[in-house]
């Protein structure tokens, strides 16, 4: 399974992911792995719909968003992004991971 290692903008609009998603299909990844200090604020304030949205944008593109890094500070502040976080590791579109050896150990299982 291809990975991509995003290291562009911070992913703050729908636009953003597109762009995005279009970088990573010329490749042919099937998972991106983006830093979560590169995801918008507003991505854990599921009130903004902006976490529904990227994330609806990959899973259109049958592509997996791995989100690597700490997000203790937000899924501590709200119920919400706990449950969410939850809810996606669960399958297979989108995962919540702490780091790039994490993120091997799920492709590999």
């Amino acid at each position: 399974m291809r990975v991509y290692d995003y290291d562009g903008p911070v992913l703050s609009t729908e636009r953003d992911a597109v762009d995005l998603i279009g970088d990573v299909l010329s490749i042919g990844a099937e998972v991106v792995a983006v830093p979560v200090e590169l995801l918008d604020a507003d991505f854990f304030d599921l009130s903004t719909g902006l976490a529904g949205a990227l994330m609806q944008k990959f899973v259109n593109y049958q592509l997996t968003l791995a989100v690597i890094g700490d997000i203790s500070e937000y899924v501590a502040a709200s119920r919400a992004p706990h449950d969410l976080v939850y809810e996606v590791n669960h399958g297979n579109e989108v995962w919540f991971l702490p780091d790039h050896h994490a993120l091997d150990a799920r492709i590999t299982a």
